[in-house]
C-alpha cells in the first residue's frame, strides 16, 4: 500500500540527476556561446522575429515564444504535480502537508524579506520574488548524488517543499509580476475557465476537449496582461485525476529534456560585462545571493523548528535537524523559476544580466554548500536501501 502511494514520488526522483546534468550542460554551453566570437549571432538567433497573422496579438520573437508559449508545458506539468500531491500524494492531508507547507512558506518569506532589506527605497525593490523559488530538478539532482547518505523521506520532504514553492512563485507571477490588466480579456479567460471546470465536474475524459479551450485560455490570459504561463497551471487543475498520471509520465521527458534545456539555452545567453565581478556589487546581486544562499535555509529551518516545537508537525522519519538544514541549503538552488522571474521583474537588460548572473552564482554556491554539508553530516540510522 505504502509503495503504491509513494510510487509517483519514486518515479519523479528516478530521473532527477539526469535532468540536472542536462540543464547544467545547457547553461554552460549558453554562457560560452554568449561570450564567444559568435556572441552577436547567438544573441540575434534568440531575438529572431516570428511573424504572426495580422491583428493577432502574439509573442513576436523566438525568445518570447519560448518564455510565453513553450514554458506553458513546464507550468502545465508542475500544475499536474501539484494537483496530484494535493489529492492523493504527500500533501493530501493536513498532517502530511503541514511541515513542507510551513517550511516552503519560510523559504519564500525570508529570501524575499532579505532582498527587500537590501533594496528598500530603490527602483529595484520589486525584484523580491527572484530569490523565492527552488529549482526542483537541480535540488533533487544534488540530493540524488548523495545516495544512501540521505533518507528517502528527506528527498520526499524537499520535493513536496519545492512543489509548494513553485505554487507560491506562480501566484507571485500572477499577482505581482503582471502588467496593466485588460478587463475584457480577463472576463473572456474567466468564461473559458468556467467551461473547463464544468468539463471536469461532468467527468469528461477526452483530453482534447480540455486542450482546445486551454489554447483559447492561453490566448486570453496572454492578452489580459497576466503572464500567459499561468494558463498551464489553470488547465492542469482541471484535468481529470484519472488522466494525470499518464500525462505526467508522457510529458516528463519532453518537458525536462526539451522544454527546460531550450529555456536554459535561451535565458542564460548572458554576455558578461568587461569586469564580471562588478555584477556582484549591486544591491540587486546582494539581495539575490543572500536571499538564496542564506535566506532559504534560514526560513526553511526556522519555520520547521517552530512548527515542531508547537507540535504542529514532526520531522520526516529517519531525518535529523542537521539533515533538514542541509536540505534547506540545497533549496537555495533557484535557477529555472528565479531566472524566469528575473525576466519579468526587470525590463532593463543590465539588471536582467545582474539578476541572472546572481541566480546562477547563488545556485552554484547553494548546491556545493548543501552537498558538502550533507556529505559530512552523519545519518541518524545506517541506511541500507533507498
Amino acid at each position: 500500500m505504502l509503495k503504491r502511494l509513494l510510487s509517483p514520488l519514486y518515479e519523479f526522483l528516478k530521473d532527477s540527476r539526469a535532468v540536472g546534468i542536462v540543464l547544467l550542460v545547457c547553461t554552460i554551453l549558453s554562457l560560452v556561446a554568449a561570450n564567444s566570437p559568435y556572441q552577436a549571432g547567438y544573441a540575434q538567433f534568440w531575438e529572431t522575429a516570428i511573424h504572426t497573422p495580422e491583428g493577432w496579438h502574439l509573442p513576436h520573437s523566438l525568445l518570447h515564444w519560448i518564455n510565453d508559449g513553450l514554458m506553458v508545458f513546464f507550468f502545465f506539468l508542475v500544475g499536474m504535480e501539484i494537483k496530484r500531491e494535493l489529492t492523493v500524494g504527500e500533501l493530501s492531508t493536513i498532517r502530511k502537508s503541514l511541515l513542507p507547507v510551513l517550511a516552503a512558506l519560510g523559504g519564500m518569506l525570508c529570501p524575499a524579506l532579505i532582498f527587500a532589506i537590501f533594496n528598500a527605497g530603490t527602483p529595484h525593490a520589486h525584484g523580491w520574488g527572484i530569490p523565492m523559488a527552488t529549482d526542483i530538478a537541480f535540488s533533487l539532482g544534488i540530493l540524488s548524488l548523495l545516495g544512501k547518505r540521505v533518507p528517502v523521506t528527506l528527498k520526499i520532504f524537499l520535493m513536496a517543499l519545492a512543489i509548494i514553492d513553485d505554487l507560491g512563485a506562480i501566484l507571485a507571477i500572477a499577482v505581482f509580476y503582471t502588467a496593466t490588466l485588460q478587463l475584457m480579456w480577463l472576463l473572456a479567460a474567466a468564461g473559458v475557465m468556467v467551461a473547463l471546470v464544468l468539463l471536469n465536474r461532468f467527468k469528461v475524459q477526452r483530453l482534447v476537449l480540455y486542450f482546445i479551450p486551454g489554447l483559447v485560455l492561453w490566448y486570453c490570459i496572454y492578452n489580459s496582461g497576466i503572464h500567459a504561463t499561468v494558463a498551464g497551471v489553470l488547465v492542469a487543475f482541471c484535468i481529470p485525476l484519472t488522466k494525470i498520471a499518464d500525462l505526467i509520465h508522457n510529458l516528463h521527458d519532453p518537458v525536462n529534456f526539451i522544454v527546460m534545456p531550450i529555456f536554459a539555452l535561451a535565458n542564460t545567453a548572458i554576455v558578461f560585462p568587461p569586469d564580471p565581478l562588478l555584477a556582484f556589487t549591486s544591491d540587486v546581486s546582494y539581495g539575490i545571493l543572500a536571499g538564496l544562499v542564506l535566506g532559504k535555509p534560514l526560513g526553511i529551518f526556522l519555520f520547521s523548528f517552530i512548527a515542531a516545537k508547537l507540535k504542529l508537525a514532526a520531522l520526516p522519519h529517519h531525518t535529523t535537524w542537521a539533515q533538514l538544514l542541509g536540505a534547506g541549503l540545497i533549496a537555495g538552488i533557484g535557477f529555472t523559476m528565479s531566472i524566469f522571474i528575473s525576466t519579468l521583474a526587470y525590463k532593463e537588460p543590465e539588471l536582467q544580466i545582474i539578476s541572472k548572473m546572481s541566480v546562477i552564482a547563488a545556485s552554484l554556491l547553494a548546491g556545493i554548500a548543501g552537498y558538502i554539508y550533507l556529505k559530512i553530516v552523519r545519518p541518524r540510522y545506517p541506511l541500507t536501501s533507498n
